[in-house]
């Protein structure tokens, strides 16, 4: 009994059973459109991809749901990405100032907050910024898309305020068949989105430490420092590589001017990490471009936020353990901190499942299809990833192929975070240690 009350698996059964509540609504005759029929493997596909905020899609989400069935899958995307257990932790507090241990501890293991005194203090960071990204994206989109596009302020709001929650969650939904091409010039619309992924992206704790040390960034934690840097490393890989790939091709950014093109690669950069939007037309990218996306989509975000990946601060670990092995030292360092033995064996543990994961579901969906590897591989990355990506096969794959990626959302919404949890509260110290060897490598 007592392993089914350990804080991580709570969290995983909680993602299960709101994925049950959203399938459920969603197959109701009031969430989609007349004359048309939701069988249970899309509304659970549906649901899975809501609530594990990836994005990816069966069917078109403005023309299949009605405006219930569309609200349904707004509200998976934010506490998916807002975080049951959050979302939880805050009710408590409109409730009762006082918080139970077992509470504390179940929000602990899903923000990856270090102890329980920040429990209080990241649930409220997490409100306070998720509602004015959200409130604020939504108010800049609602009157672009009602002056510059004539669409009536009631349209505008929903469409408005539906794309800033899926923006910052991360989740990649949206009301258009062709996501945000429509939009490929606009800045109006396509930069505010762009800020609020990236927020969103950042992770929570990031969020909390810039808000309590905001004046003061040499004393801003090795995690946060890591996250920021790697972001914006990979942001500016992203940005250029974009640009280089696909300057001259006439599917995607060819007969763009410079200026859209520049803003079509910005955009292209920051929503492969995990947010699922595009602005272009993925399945007609060069090979580089998908290689490009393979790499982005596999590492995400940063950590305890609403991306998905390996987390950027995995990666940076292991490529400062890679670097202090070539260079002949025996601490990884940055930023003047060495980083402890736990969080390099976490880290080459999450790379190594998630790499054998995307690695299975690669060769059960080509198993089950006969799409090309390419593809197969990129929708595998961006379903395990939660990006939302698609180089346009989803809809078209069998049963077996979508429940493929079914498990892989939730394993990559959800397994990643149980996995680092049972790593980090089942860490302890043996009362003694074997002789050593030192086994060849390379």
């Amino acid at each position: 009994m007592k392993s089914f009350t350990h804080p991580s698996r709570v969290v995983a059964l909680a993602f299960l059973a709101l994925i049950a509540i959203g399938s459920a609504l969603l197959m109701l005759p009031v969430s989609h459109a007349p004359g048309v029929q939701t069988p249970w493997l899309t509304a659970l596909f549906t649901a899975v991809s809501a609530v594990c905020v990836t994005g990816l899609t069966v069917v078109d989400t403005g023309t299949h749901w009605t405006g219930f069935g569309q609200a349904v899958i707004l509200v998976l995307f934010q506490f998916g990405g807002f975080g049951i257990m959050t979302a939880a932790t805050l009710l408590g507090l409109m409730v009762n100032q006082s918080l139970r241990l077992r509470t504390q501890l179940l929000t602990q293991a899903e923000t990856h907050t270090v102890a329980l005194g920040d429990v209080r203090s990241v649930a409220k960071v997490v409100l306070g910024v998720t509602a004015f990204c959200e409130l604020g994206l939504t108010a800049v989109l609602a009157v672009r898309l009602h002056t510059s596009y004539a669409m009536p302020w009631p349209e505008a709001l929903w469409s408005g305020f539906f794309h800033a929650v899926s923006a910052f969650n991360n989740a990649g939904f949206g009301l258009h068949g062709d996501s945000l091409m429509r939009y490929a010039s606009d800045a109006w619309i396509l930069l505010p989105i762009m800020v609020a992924i990236v927020v969103g992206g950042l992770g929570f704790p990031v969020m909390q430490d810039i808000r309590a040390r905001w004046h003061d960034p040499r004393h801003w934690s090795l995690h946060t420092k890591l996250t920021l840097v790697g972001t914006a490393a990979l942001l500016l890989l992203g940005l250029v590589s974009m640009l280089v790939f696909e300057w001259s091709n006439p599917k995607t950014f060819g007969p763009m001017p410079w200026d859209d093109k520049l803003l079509g690669a910005a955009f292209a950069s920051v929503s492969a990490r995990t947010a699922g939007f595009n602005a272009i037309d993925i399945g007609a990218m060069t090979q580089e471009s998908l290689g490009l996306h393979y790499f982005l989509m596999f590492i995400g975000g940063g950590s305890a936020g609403t991306a998905g990946g390996v987390k950027v601060g995995t990666v940076v670990i292991l490529v400062l353990l890679v670097l202090a092995e070539v260079r002949g030292h025996s601490d990884s360092e940055a930023f003047g901190r060495r980083i402890c033995l736990a969080a390099q064996r976490q880290a080459i543990t999450v790379l190594v499942l998630s790499s054998a994961a995307v690695g299975l579901g690669t060769m059960l969906l080509l198993h089950v299809t006969d799409f090309p590897t390419d593809k197969v591989i990129f929708e595998v990355i961006s379903a395990f990833g939660t990006v939302g990506l698609s180089t346009g096969i989803t809809g078209s794959l069998p049963p077996s192929g979508q429940l493929t990626l079914i498990v892989l959302m939730y394993l990559g919404r959800v397994g990643t975070i149980t996995l680092a949890t049972s790593l980090a509260l089942g860490e302890r110290r043996m009362p003694y240690r074997y002789a050593e060897e030192h086994p060849i490598v390379g």
